[in-house]
């Protein structure tokens, strides 16, 4: 009934020339998005709501200024220092009236709320922060303080090749203090999550889980007022209903769509693609702490197992490349001589009857129910899995959990082969091999594969210490043969991110992160 409504629901939208409607694939698990780690928050959050100190641009490879129109680094690279833009204005909202503008007192609240246990902040996330315990903020911040009203010192610990870029991640994104504190005396923290207020390009007007997200252009936005009134996330899990409404006129962006739709859309009149090779991998995760997937055979017999090429060509239809490690090739430092798994069941076989396996185990692979950018297909793609390893013997249940459940439920470690997928944020392969393999990023729930090893952390805190890049190659090249050698993920792909557009949408452009940007979005009716 409700997939019924919802043309009716958006056709008043649509009517009004300057509402941008885009398809997306699934609900944001809140808007305060320090919490999560799901590009779907990011994207509902950080990315409309949001600015951080620096922001990455992915068409000239640069960071530029964000909320901090200049910065000096010192040259021990222990202190950052920061001037922060003048007359930046908060959302004012139906829950919110700023009485000032940004100052040094928000990028100080914004940090120590997810870093200082002593916060009164810092227990209002039931989950914790995950991107900032699993990057190790805590111990790299020495201090963060104001040296003025509009300026802000960061101080480290060590010096880290990787910091300014962190912050232009979505979780580094700046927040009101002025409102934490008037939630905090009200005794409503929580709103936090649910009434959002930023700086961003749109203001947060209404959210219906599983229906829609709607914003309204933010008229004071300091970049300027985006072209567009309003921008509507019509939350469509199907990618062919996604497809469907873009036909129609219900929508003129569609997110994440599958490859056969992408060849239909190249061939549609009314539509196009806008598309770039994307800065992700999808993968399994094989969970380290359960056995007898913490014996390193058996992880890489379960690679030996999967007839990967086959895979691709019936979920991606060809349309990715093959993954072999953590990052996509074209990556600096990536390693070209990583070991290599084909596909061979008898060898995976062998390697089960050498672990004391001859009668094969039981298992479960987690997968989502709908398809997105990083999964196409997710039934298939976990049919074909299991399928491969009851040949060799491994008897694996399907198990299809709701997008959120199955993060939350992920990130406390509960799974044992799990379908995902992880994108970077701005081109630096520390984005992969922190959150995902650092032992820290056990605890904080973003290191899907439970792993930790004190060689593979030290290879890693080792690489974003120095500021030499042929240097960090080396060491992040040891550091994927380790990941490799130990079988940590059953890689998959490295996906194009294309995006389908109705013609008439113009400035729209797809970020190899993932990331969306609907500030620049114009549409020619």
């Amino acid at each position: 009934m409700r997939l019924a409504l919802l043309p009716l629901l958006f056709a008043p939208l649509l009517s009004q020339a300057t509402t941008l409607v885009v398809c997306s694939e699934a609900s944001p698990e809140g808007f305060d998005v320090v919490r999560y780690n799901s590009l779907t928050t990011t994207n509902a959050s950080a990315d409309v709501l949001m600015n951080r100190l620096v922001e990455f641009d992915p068409q000239s490879g640069q960071l530029q200024p964000g909320l901090a129109q200049s910065w000096q680094v010192s040259a021990d690279g222990l202190v950052y220092d920061f001037r922060l833009r003048e007359g930046v204005a908060f959302h004012r909202t139906p829950w919110f009236a700023p009485r000032r503008t940004l100052n040094a007192e928000d990028v100080l609240f914004s940090f120590r709320r997810m870093l200082d246990p002593g916060h009164p902040w810092y227990k209002t996330a039931p989950s914790g922060y995950p991107h900032a315990q699993s990057m190790q903020l805590g111990e790299l911040l020495r201090a963060v303080e104001a040296l003025g009203p509009q300026q802000v010192r960061f101080t480290l610990a060590r010096p880290d090749a990787t910091f300014l870029a962190t912050l232009s991640m979505g979780f580094a994104s700046i927040y009101s203090a002025e409102y934490a504190a008037q939630l905090l005396a009200a005794g409503t923290p929580e709103q936090f999550d649910s009434q959002p207020v930023g700086t961003g390009p749109f203001v947060l007007k209404r959210y219906q889980k599983d229906a829609l997200v709607r914003y309204l252009a933010n008229p004071d936005y300091f970049a300027g007022k985006p072209a567009v009134d309003g921008v509507v996330l019509a939350i469509t899990p199907d990618a062919n209903v996604r497809l469907q409404r873009l036909r129609r006129g219900e929508c003129q962006i569609a997110l994440s769509p599958k490859p056969q739709d992408v060849r239909a859309a190249q061939d549609d009149p009314t539509l196009k693609v806008v598309a770039t090779p994307a800065f992700m991998t999808a993968f399994v995760a094989l969970n380290t702490q359960h056995p007898p997937l913490d014996r390193p055979e058996v992880r890489q017999a379960i690679n030996l197992a999967f007839d990967k090429a086959s895979y691709l060509k019936a979920v991606f239809e060809d349309s990715a490349q093959a993954a072999d490690g953590p990052y996509p090739p074209t990556t600096w430092s990536y390693a070209a001589d990583l070991p290599v798994y084909p596909h061979d069941p008898a060898r995976a076989r062998e390697l089960l009857v050498k672990a004391g396996l001859a009668q094969g185990f039981s298992t479960t692979i987690w997968t989502r129910p709908a398809g997105s950018l990083l999964n196409p297909n997710p039934a298939l793609g976990a049919q074909l899995l299991q399928a491969d390893l009851a040949q060799v013997g491994i008897r694996a249940e399907i198990r299809v959990i709701e997008w959120g459940e199955l993060i939350r439920r992920a990130k406390a470690g509960e799974h044992d082969l799990l379908f995902m997928g992880w994108a970077g944020d701005n081109g630096d392969p520390d984005n992969f091999l922190t959150p995902q393999f650092a032992c820290a990023s056990v605890a904080s729930g973003l290191n899907f594969a439970r792993y930790c090893n004190a060689r593979l952390d030290h290879l890693i805190a080792e690489g974003k210490r120095s500021r030499d890049q042929v240097e960090r190659s080396r060491l992040y090249q040891e550091a994927q043969t380790l990941i490799r050698e130990q079988a940590l993920w059953l890689p998959l792909a490295h996906p194009t991110a294309a995006v389908l557009v109705r013609k008439g949408v113009e400035g729209y452009r797809t970020s190899p992160f993932g990331r969306q940007d609907f500030s620049k979005v114009r549409l020619d009716r």
